[in-house]
């Protein structure tokens, strides 16, 4: 029996696509530079039985699975390898419940961030984890790179929600790991394992997530300074006085400037970074005067607090245009998200304007400075060859001085395809070879998610 006949024997028929033309658009996520292959078939399961099902036959076959989410990753860890299934969880988009006493909700990987956010909000409860792409981005997707998001800086990542899984394995088996309490501490984390393994390890079917009580609406503020030092300076000085900003955001001259040209939004030529940061707490205000005060020390030229929900709005909206703006400067875009110390912060940004330098190359600077997680995105013709090589060669390089200054090649986006390498670099062959080996104990055919990771 041959794939397809195999797959319809447990499948409605409206869950499998063949049509070259369609399965072709189901190829890639959005990332530069990462090969893609041709799927032999689309599928979209609604059911955990359904997904068993495909399992099983790829097992039984050794057709490799890719599983994919809303494809909005940007390392290439959902792009299709010739010849597999791709098995998408769009259609698994149910919340299956908000427990306020617990505080927990239970859903399907297929829900969108933002959705699930909306709903806890209506029971008064709150799920922190909100990566830029939170109105299109799945909690399987979340899951599987361990997205951030702005909120990082004070309440974590992907990782520290995420209680239980349930995990349908290589070879249809379905695994229960983690728990719905507060505390647990029975036997391997294998929950904490699946998160950030890029679907290399399982198909994530469900997920228990643990909520917050809904914060305070938050006030922000921005500084504007006339040297990314100075303004890396107001952040450690924050951090090392014991603020907990709720968002604390650091933008470049040249993210500035592509967002003024598109926006208008007035800020000065002369400035060469820009802060922001705001807060949740009871007395917001308070806390932004403070933390105004410090950024006027570090050498802030200007300051300006918001006084209501709307003008945080209106502060944070340069931070929110960012990526667009930086997208108008030529036709493709190259987004690292490496991360280092804070302390090291300043030596990244001006490490990375050296680089752009070096290549001749628009090279922006947006950050989560709170937590050290910069996104350099680098800006290129996709059309001259020249330009695109100096692209991929100025990546490597800001990935290389991620490394030096004691950071990591990725805080939120994953490896995917895009970082393999350096993924082996900043691991070492002992720790490649014990995480292959973690690899081989959950798919020992290597069918799932080939070629991403290692």
């Amino acid at each position: 029996m041959d794939l397809i006949a195999r797959l319809r024997a447990g499948l409605p028929g409206e869950a499998i696509l063949t049509d070259p033309d369609v399965t072709g658009s189901y190829a890639n996520d959005m990332a530069s530079f990462c090969a893609a292959g041709t799927p032999a078939v689309v599928v979209l399961p609604r059911t955990v039985e359904q997904v068993q099902h495909i399992m099983r036959t790829a097992t039984e076959l050794r057709v490799p699975v890719v599983p994919q989410g809303a494809r909005t990753g940007l390392s290439g860890a959902a792009n299709a390898s010739d010849g597999c299934i791709v098995l998408s969880l769009v259609k698994m988009d149910r919340i299956i419940e908000i427990n306020p006493v617990d505080r927990i909700a239970v859903v399907e990987p297929g829900v969108i961030n933002a959705v699930l956010s909306r709903a806890v909000n209506e029971h008064g409860l709150y799920y922190p984890p909100d990566p830029s792409s939170w109105e299109q981005c799945s909690i399987g997707g979340n899951i599987g790179t361990a997205s951030g998001g702005l909120c990082c800086v004070k309440y974590g990542v992907t990782a520290e929600y995420v209680l239980g899984l349930d995990v349908v394995l290589a070879d249809g088996r379905l695994l229960t790991c983690g728990r719905r309490t507060a505390k647990g501490v029975a036997g391997y984390d294998l929950t904490r394992l699946f998160v950030g393994s890029e679907g290399s390890l399982g198909i994530v079917v469900r997920a228990v997530l643990a909520l917050k009580p809904e914060p305070p609406q938050q006030l922000a503020l921005a500084a504007e300074f006339p040297s990314t030092a100075a303004a890396c300076a107001a952040v450690c000085e924050i951090m090392a006085r014991g603020h907990a900003p709720s968002l604390l955001e650091l933008m470049d001259r040249t993210s500035i400037r592509a967002v003024n040209a598109m926006a208008q939004m007035g800020l000065p030529d002369s400035t060469e970074a820009l802060l922001l940061a705001a807060f949740d707490t009871p007395e917001p205000a308070a806390d932004l005067a403070a933390v105004g005060a410090l950024c006027t020390a570090a050498g802030a030229t200007e300051v300006v607090p918001a006084e209501t929900a709307a003008e945080s709005d209106l502060l944070l909206q340069a931070r929110r245009l960012t990526l667009t703006a930086l997208e108008q400067v030529k036709s493709a875009t190259m987004i690292d998200d490496v991360c280092v110390p804070r302390s090291r912060l300043a030596e990244m940004l001006d490490g990375t304007a050296a680089i752009a330098e070096k290549y001749g190359l628009t090279i922006g600077v947006c950050a989560h400075a709170g937590d050290g997680n910069t996104h350099p995105t680098v800006c290129f013709d996709a059309a001259d060859p020249d330009e695109s090589r100096r692209a991929r060669e100025s990546f490597d390089d800001i990935m290389a001085l991620g490394l030096q200054l004691g950071g990591t090649i990725t805080g939120e986006h994953g490896v995917g395809v895009l970082k393999k390498e350096w993924l082996a670099r900043e691991l070492g062959p002992v720790g490649v070879e014990l995480q292959r080996g973690i690899k081989d104990v959950f798919d020992p055919l290597g069918i799932l998610n080939p070629g991403k990771l290692f």
